[in-house]
């Protein structure tokens, strides 16, 4: 398969591989031949104009239905402005200073047309796209005979495409590579294994996915570029697990008569079954000589910290230490007061009135004074602390651990893969892996449908909680709906209760502190031009996945909208803010009496995302939630309906009815289940890219594959992947294959599938 890892350069020439290169990554013919068309058109079938969206680069089939030249009022110029259509809706092409055109864009003509959906008037339009009439009659003044007759009783590939390489030069350039390279192509599948499922020769397969004449000819493509995908990502997987496998671990059995024990005789309720089960499951793997790498998947308010305390407790009844890695202070303290509280007397090991069997908590975070850090420090060093809890100051060189035997990561979406890496290379040995997540992101989603993590699930909530209602408030639509959630806050605060006002930005930036306002701002202190805020704190950065309009208000802040609520609808009430960039103390202090019914409303931003634990706190409402993704609204509806009474969650935005926006907040209030959520989420923002660093959907190596509606092909590679590597783990009688998997992992990939 080496010609496939030709240059470019040498197909297309220098100019068109630079092009190729720089705006689509695509650098060798045998990225060209797997850069697959994302649709296909097919003569007289016209593309859906009226699904188009702004700043999406495109590439429609459509006829052209009016053309009028307009010449400038006072100076000289013109403006062609070509209507073409589908039949239902219109688009506007508009040239200037470009009259020729009219001579072969003519009404009734057919043709593909690429550019960049802006938005003139309110109306959709492309401006200077380029194009490729497909009718014959046309004249020919752009070739368009030749594409016609390429395309000619075929369906017309569509492929992801740029402003300076339109679908159809990507078309030829694959045109090119079908004629000279595919007898190069190799067959990674074995053969075996190919002829028993009735799949297509890698070239043939390749040839029909570019350049396929009917619907039956793309699928049996699809299916045989579908196996590719998921056998040669599960070899790369069972590799790694029969790698893992070997690895040495300190088996961490459960020792009778211990820490464990004593806390499980103190506590003051019964574990739910689930919690007994996922136990016993994480159990087993501690005790194995191999690393345990196990997801927790548990619904918010599920009860995974005490699950995870009981690992922990089980890991320092052996002798070593166990991590608690958390992604904010404000959870790190949270947790640390919540551990140190369910221990009592077994928290103060060595300390006046501490338990036989205690041990020391140490809490470990970027702003804590000099004395108290380093003498955390030394309780991590010598081994007194059988329990570290922290921030990201846990990976920092200094910190050393005398033997570290287990890490729990919280909300694992918030950690890089280097960074917990870090942590377990702290270890003398690679210590064991609980990952704790109530909606797993989707790389985490695509990962547990292909075997590599192992999943405990936590779907029962301890009684006495309670559910939780969740509604979207069309703010523009309706203007009512949102006057009325704000006297629902104000009856729960009546009832005795609590609440949380959620903001996507902070709002103490300069410009705001010197009264700066946008259009759509909220008075003073309420928007910053252009709606940045300081990329500070990362964990308060949401997830803007709702740009459905080209023209947004700057996102509401904390800062303002405290102000507005505190002389306006919530006037009287106690209303105090939360954010990241508050001081340390300030921050602990108002948690403290948030927490103690000191205060009302707490107007915060994400950092009380997750852990933070108000049982009397019974309402929520989110700000321009479509700015924020299905897993952090999630995570946001769990910090209420804790306690014993409903708690109510509501989604607040202005998308309208319709928007991918506001179908994804609808789609949230409609289930608690965090699993059917990351399903939403993966179906959004695609898989991430599986072998890699990117943690969302914006780059994928998944290109035919779909882990939602391929599950049943991923288990069947599984399977097929785990007898080859177990009779061959080298792939010496495989050399396509290794080939191809070599080509799937890149160094960077290699390096991430190395680190797990």
């Amino acid at each position: 398969m080496a010609a496939l890892d030709e240059p470019l350069t040498k197909l297309v020439g220098d100019r068109t591989a630079k092009v190729l290169a720089d705006s689509l990554k695509l650098r060798t013919v045998g990225d060209l031949l797997h850069h697959y068309p994302r649709r296909y058109a097919e003569r007289g079938q016209l593309t859906s104009l009226d699904e188009l969206e702004a700043d999406e680069h495109v590439t429609v089939l459509a006829r052209i239905e009016k053309v009028t030249l307009i010449p400038f009022r006072g100076r000289k110029g013109d403006r062609l402005e070509v209507v073409v259509t589908d039949g239902r809706g219109r688009l506007s092409l508009v040239f200037f200073n470009q009259g020729w055109r009219q001579k072969e864009l003519k009404p009734g003509l057919q043709g593909l047309f690429a550019g960049k959906v802006g938005v003139f008037n309110r109306s959709r339009q492309l401006a200077s796209p380029d194009y490729q009439l497909l009718d014959e009659s046309a004249g020919d003044p752009t070739g368009a005979d030749d594409t016609a007759r390429q395309f000619a009783g075929r369906m017309i590939p569509v492929y992801p495409a740029s402003s300076q390489m339109p679908s159809w030069k990507l078309s030829l350039a694959v045109e090119m590579a079908l004629t000279t390279h595919l007898g190069a192509v190799g067959e990674p599948l074995p053969e075996a294994l190919r002829a028993e499922r009735g799949l297509l020769p890698l070239p043939e397969a390749l040839e029909l996915i570019h350049r396929p004449r009917d619907q039956a000819e793309l699928e049996r493509a699809r299916d045989r570029l579908r196996w590719d995908e998921a056998f040669v990502l599960q070899v790369a997987l069972a590799q790694r697990r029969a790698a893992a496998h070997a690895l040495p671990a300190v088996p961490r059995p459960v020792r009778p008569g211990g820490l464990l024990d004593a806390f499980d005789a103190e506590l003051p309720f019964t574990l739910t079954a689930g919690q007994q089960a996922v136990g016993a499951e994480i159990f087993a793997d501690l005790a194995t000589e191999h690393p345990m790498h196990r997801l927790l998947q548990g619904e918010v308010g599920s009860g995974k910290t005490l699950v995870a305390l009981r690992a922990m407790l089980a890991v320092v009844d052996t002798g070593g230490q166990a991590v608690l890695l958390a992604p904010t202070e404000v959870l790190a303290q949270q947790h640390h007061r919540s551990i140190v509280e369910m221990m009592g007397a077994l928290a103060q090991g060595g300390m006046l009135g501490g338990a036989e069997h205690g041990t020391k908590v140490a809490l470990l975070t970027g702003s804590m004074g000099a004395a108290g850090r380093r003498q955390n420090l030394l309780d991590m060093a010598c081994g007194d602390a059988g329990i570290a809890i922290g921030t990201h100051a846990l990976i920092e060189d200094k910190v050393q651990f005398q033997d570290l035997g287990l890490v729990v990561v919280d909300e694992q979406h918030r950690f890089g893969v280097e960074q917990r890496d870090a942590l377990r290379a702290k270890g003398g040995r690679p210590p064991h892996l609980l990952v704790m997540t109530a909606t797993p992101i989707p790389r985490t989603v695509a990962m547990t449908v292909f075997g590599d993590l192992e999943t405990s699930v936590l779907d029962q909530l301890p009684a006495g909680r309670s559910p939780i209602s969740s509604h979207v408030v069309p703010a523009l639509e309706k203007p009512n709906f949102l006057a009325r959630a704000w006297e629902r806050i104000r009856e729960e605060v009546g009832k005795g209760h609590q609440a949380y006002v959620v903001c996507p930005r902070i709002g103490d930036e300069p410009e705001e502190a010197k009264g700066g306002q946008s259009e759509g701002g909220q008075g003073k202190g309420g928007q910053n031009k252009g709606g940045q805020k300081k990329r500070k704190a990362a964990a308060e950065e949401p997830v803007d996945l709702g740009a459905d309009s080209e023209e947004r208000r700057p996102p509401l802040s904390v800062v303002g909208t405290a102000e507005l609520l505190a002389q306006g609808p919530l006037a009287g009430l106690r209303v105090e803010i939360l954010h990241g960039r508050l001081a340390p103390e300030a921050k602990d202090d108002v948690m403290r009496r948030f927490s103690a019914g000191q205060v009302d409303v707490l107007v915060a931003t994400t950092v009380i995302e997750v852990g933070v634990n108000v049982p009397n706190a019974t309402a929520m409402v989110i700000m321009d939630a479509d700015r924020f993704g299905v897993s952090q609204l999630h995570q946001l509806r769990g910090r209420v309906g804790r306690g014993s009474a409903p708690g109510l969650c509501l989604l607040v935005s202005e998308m309208p009815a319709g928007s991918a926006a506001r179908a994804r907040l609808e789609a949230v209030a409609a289930t608690l289940d965090g699993f059917a959520l990351s399903r939403i989420d993966l179906e959004q923002r695609r898989e991430g890219d599986v072998l890699g660093q990117a943690q969302s959907g914006v780059k994928s190596s998944l290109k035919v594959l779909s882990v939602l509606e391929d599950e049943d092909v991923i288990a069947e590679a599984r399977a097929e992947a785990a007898a080859l590597v177990a009779v061959d783990p080298e792939l010496a009688d495989h050399q396509d294959l290794r080939a191809a998997l070599a080509g799937l992992l890149d160094e960077d990939r290699a390096a991430y599938l190395d680190k797990g």
